[in-house]
């Protein structure tokens, strides 16, 4: 088999390269990125340690995407993921996000190869989302989770549109040249080789804070740091794939929502106590009460249909995210230190 990552020098995309090299005997996995993320060149070279070539291509350019070997499954990891950025880099979320994926369903239908797509949570419209909290308030038993129940019609950022429109995109590929894919909407997802900042990645940025007693903010919502998201370690999102491509004969042309779910759900409060007591340190925190106008105060995943679909449901929790990331940071202070912000 031979698999094509795009993004592969990235968190999610060489965690998943190197973790499929590791479990598909024989298999081909190459990369596509540009080399241009905070930290990318540290993957790189984790990735050449394990015969994985990278295309140093921009997606965006289908004169060099088109050049590339024919791969019988492309997995789509690249994107530009913060939501906030969104609203200032408008030209280069879009371009990477939704032109890329353009490029890389053309590529598809060109050489007839699956697809695994990398989508996110924030497809789902704001306000729906938003009233996920308020029902929680007026029935604190009840366990509101996303799922494809809610709406995604209405706004939902400029990172969430581009997001949204490549899922629309690649369903119409598929009714046009028969591409096989199946989407994954994910949640927040951390661990090692994430190098976290305040609008993306913020599990492995409150580590690296707390263990260089550095100051943070709680941002909107009164800055009370009481947001609650579902945390979901790579390492499973990983195995998530490798078990859609064990099984992708079978079950195909799928919208799966991911996360961490209920178990692994954690407001900014509770994750600043859990890495006060791993680190052993205490750091002072600014309140900045203005909500974006992006921001959602709740966001808990329904794994359900993955755990039907493919007997798949998160193993590690909370603390287990939390400890892998910071003995990898304690492991690879010098070399990754430079990365972090």
């Amino acid at each position: 088999m031979k698999i094509l990552i795009t993004g592969g020098c990235g968190f999610v995309g060489s965690n998943i390269a190197i973790y499929l090299k590791n479990k598909i005997l024989n298999a081909k996995i190459d990369s596509l990125d540009n080399l241009s993320r905070r930290g990318s060149v540290v993957n790189y070279n984790r990735l050449k340690k394990y015969n994985i070539k990278n295309y140093k291509y921009n997606i965006e350019d289908y004169k060099k995407v088109k050049k590339i070997p024919k791969y019988n499954l492309i997995i789509d990891c690249c994107a530009e993921a913060a939501v906030e950025v969104s609203k200032s880099q408008t030209d280069r979320v879009f371009n990477t996000n939704l032109i890329g994926t353009f490029n890389i369903l053309k590529k598809c239908a060109q050489d007839r190869s699956n697809l695994i797509f990398l989508s996110s949570s924030r497809v789902y419209a704001i306000d729906s989302l938003k009233s996920l909290d308020k029902r929680i308030k007026k029935n604190i038993k009840k366990k509101f989770l996303i799922n494809n129940k809610l709406t995604t019609k209405g706004a939902k950022s400029i990172y969430g549109f581009t997001k949204f429109a490549s899922e629309e995109l690649i369903k119409e590929y598929s009714y046009l040249f028969k591409i096989k894919y199946i989407i994954n909407r994910l949640g927040v997802i951390s661990g090692p080789w994430q190098f976290g900042k305040q609008e993306q990645g913020f599990v492995s940025l409150w580590l690296w804070k707390h263990l260089n007693k550095k100051g943070l903010s709680y941002i909107g919502f009164g800055g009370k740091g009481h947001q609650v998201r579902d945390i979901i370690h790579i390492d499973d999102v990983c195995d998530l794939i490798y078990k859609q491509i064990k099984l992708f004969s079978k079950k195909y042309n799928r919208l799966i929502n991911v996360g961490g779910g209920i178990k692994n759900a954690i407001s900014l409060k509770e994750l600043t106590q859990k890495c006060r007591e791993i680190t052993l340190n205490s750091i002072k925190f600014s309140v900045k009460k203005n909500t974006s106008i992006y921001d959602i105060p709740y966001f808990v995943t329904d794994n359900s249909e993955a755990k039907n679909l493919y007997k798949w449901s998160p193993k590690k929790n909370i603390d287990d995210i939390i400890f892998d990331t910071f003995l990898w940071m304690k492991l690879n202070f010098k070399k990754i230190k430079l990365y972090f912000r």
